[in-house]
């Protein structure tokens, strides 16, 4: 980072920390938490980080830099192991529970009362920690006073890591999976004694299949409501500063909670993956730790920083790339809206094409209907749902897919086209199954004919009148579909094609139907809206975000280089394609994944995930992780195996898992389960 050595070394004499306290809760259940505080005398404002992913170890390495940083500034800050996680006590039966919440609460009034603390606390967090802040938030404690929540949603259902348009998404599986393996491992000896063993056993007895639990609510029910903050914005009433990134899968919610809070509100949105904006990648990173003082000097220590006197929404302006598996650097430039939505100012309108025969044009020209049925392994060279930042994760050259959709196409453009916000595409079709889905892609296409996904969308086609209470298709039935795709800032460039690609497969994005779908599509009936942004003057005034800063941490060291795999293969003899993403940390001895020595601790992570299916089949499609986690020191040996894998038939979908845990060598708990459920339109 951007600090001199001996500037970041300083920062370290501004701050005491301690380890680990506990915090009671009401019903005599104790959360572990780390204190990072400044070193004074006087009370001060505290921040929260609340979240199930293991201060003690796993997470210590990104800790550290930031909230250490926070601390020199003046800010006592806590780092709280969710209830039933990391070294706190309970269980963990599911994501942001009520008890979640209530816990939430009360860590905040604990905080409030502390010698450190002057009675005004914040609270922040990414992913799940971005998530539990807004809900938070909307229990209003009172010491409350402000939020930054980065790359999450206020709705569980419609924009989380499960379902998408109603359609499966196979992070479901993924993310459950990692979950489910979390949740079991144990609390450090050293910070919880003797009880740890007692304290794991009852953790690993109660471990939940997640992928399962969450597949068993395919439709928008009381499930996905609670939780689900954009139900009723007005129960937020501190200030909110919503973080995105157009690489990350948590986009759209930025432009939602500015609509809909009423609170003081900001958002932010840049080129990054899933993390925190001072390490974001695909670049440029920003200082979002300066960023965030600001933010909480502004609402904590009521100090005029000037951040509310400067536009609502900023976002990163993206121009036109070639495609690649990643980028270092996303080109683009900062564009900034004083409110949103911009309508009805005008620099923000909404343009139409029409939709005629395999072209995109201005005058609707009706004409004979086409048909698409998509082979199952559409969807290849989509890239991750979600990426994280890592190699390999960004969608690839479009053309295969391309080949496998129905296309329209513009003319080359004029001039530069700029857009921000959400495109939506108006379909006229029918299908000849009664579950279907669609999935709808955005591209460039330049001069040589590569293609650039610059966003997408996808439907299930029974959730075409809402997610609440999907119906079935009639099958021949003229329908008229919506489908809104993914927030976007993209800038495309002269002499480039606007490309729409229609599919009725995702794979491995999205579980396919049981049956493989035929669409009917009639051309020129329908239209493509871009919402197009001009371009102002303002933006080149933009202040510069300065260059990330944040503090020493610990001494973090590689054992060895992380293997790392992503590839997509395919079989010509049996047609059947599969995508493998393999992370391996490793077998203990000299190949353990990271050395901790100020904890005296070694880690070990692996993973192995596996999408298969045939293009012809989409009963055919199944998918499998193996993850295997260690942890070591001396006298101490703790290993965790877990298998999860799903199938489905026309009727059912069919999970299986198995978890393992062993101490030093010997298997001490084993659990299995064979769960088959029916398929709710699916």
């Amino acid at each position: 980072m951007s600090h001199d050595p001996k500037i970041r070394h300083e920062l370290l004499t501004r701050i005491r920390e301690v380890e680990n306290v506990f915090i009671p809760m009401a019903d005599g259940v104790r959360l572990a938490a780390r204190l990072f505080l400044p070193v004074q005398t006087s009370p001060t404002a505290a921040i929260l980080e609340y979240i199930p992913y293991r201060k003690r170890d796993f997470m210590r390495a990104r800790d550290e830099p930031m909230h250490r940083y926070f601390a020199a500034h003046g800010y006592a800050v806590a780092r709280v192991d969710v209830r039933g996680t990391g070294d706190s006590e309970g269980v963990l039966l599911d994501e942001y529970t009520d008890q979640e919440l209530d816990d939430g609460a009360a860590t905040i009034a604990w905080m409030a009362k502390q010698p450190w603390c002057n009675g005004a606390v914040g609270m922040m967090g990414i992913s799940w920690g971005g998530f539990n802040a807004l809900q938070v938030a909307a229990v209003d404690p009172p010491a409350l006073r402000a939020i930054i929540t980065v790359c999450a949603s206020e709705d569980r259902y419609a924009d989380d890591a499960h379902y998408m348009g109603g359609c499966l998404l196979n992070e479901n599986m993924q993310w459950g999976s990692i979950l489910m393996t979390y949740s079991a491992m144990p609390p450090d000896p050293s910070i919880v004694g003797e009880r740890w063993r007692d304290m794991w056993q009852t953790r690993l007895e109660a471990v939940t299949l997640f992928p399962e639990l969450w597949s068993r609510h395919p439709w928008r029910d009381d499930y996905w409501r609670r939780g689900s903050v954009c139900e009723n914005y007005a129960a937020i009433t501190c200030p909110v500063y919503a973080i995105g990134g157009w690489a990350d899968g948590y986009t759209d919610a930025v432009g939602r909670l500015l609509e809909g809070l009423s609170a003081p509100r900001k958002g932010l949105i840049g080129p990054w993956a899933h993390t925190y904006p001072h390490r974001g990648r695909p670049g440029p990173a920003i200082g979002f730790l300066q960023e965030a003082l600001r933010w909480w000097d502004y609402w904590l220590c009521d100090r005029d920083t000037g951040i509310m006197d400067e536009p609502m929404l900023r976002v990163w302006m993206q121009t036109s790339v070639a495609p690649a598996p990643e980028y270092a650097v996303r080109p683009g430039r900062w564009v900034a809206e004083p409110s949103w939505p911009s309508w009805p100012s005008p620099r923000v309108t909404h343009r139409r094409w029409a939709m005629n025969r395999r072209r995109l044009a201005t005058v609707p020209e009706p004409g004979s209907p086409m048909k698409i049925c998509s082979p199952q392994l559409t969807g290849a060279v989509s890239g991750e749902w979600c990426a994280f930042g890592a190699p390999g994760e960004m969608p690839l050259d479009q053309r295969p897919d391309d080949g496998r959709s129905l296309v329209f196409d513009s003319d080359p453009l004029d001039e530069r086209l700029e857009i921000l916000g959400a495109p939506e595409v108006e379909l006229d079709l029918s299908s000849n199954v009664e579950v279907a889905m669609v999935a709808v892609r955005l591209n460039e296409i330049d001069p040589g004919g590569a293609s650039t996904r610059i966003t997408y969308g996808l439907l299930n086609l029974t959730h075409r009148d809402g997610h609440a209470v999907p119906a079935e298709l009639e099958p021949g039935a003229r329908e008229c579909i919506t489908i809104r795709l993914k927030d976007v800032a993209h800038s495309f460039a002269p002499g480039n094609r606007i490309r729409i690609a229609v599919s009725t497969a995702y794979w491995p994005i999205a579980w396919p139907p049981p049956a493989p779908a035929t669409l009917t599509v009639w051309p020129g009936t329908r239209s493509l809206t871009l919402p197009l942004r001009t371009p102002s003057a303002e933006d080149d005034a933009l202040a510069e975000f300065p260059p990330p800063e944040e503090a020493p941490g610990i001494k973090h060291e590689p054992l060895r280089p992380l293997p790392f795999r992503r590839s997509v293969e395919r079989d010509l003899v049996t047609n059947e394609l599969v995508y493998t993403l393999e992370s391996d940390g490793g077998e203990f001895d000299d190949h353990a994944l990271a050395r901790l020595d100020e904890i005296d601790l070694t880690l070990g992570y692996a993973i192995v995930r596996k999408h298969r299916i045939r293009a012809e089949d989409p009963l055919t499609a199944g998918s499998s992780i193996r993850q295997r986690v260690e942890l070591r020191r001396d006298g101490w040996h703790i290993r965790i195996e877990s298998e999860t894998s799903l199938r489905a038939t026309r009727d059912d979908l069919h999970f299986r898992g198995e978890l393992r845990a062993y101490e030093g060598g010997e298997r001490v708990f084993e659990r299995e389960w064979n769960r088959r459920f029916r398929r709710k339109l699916l």
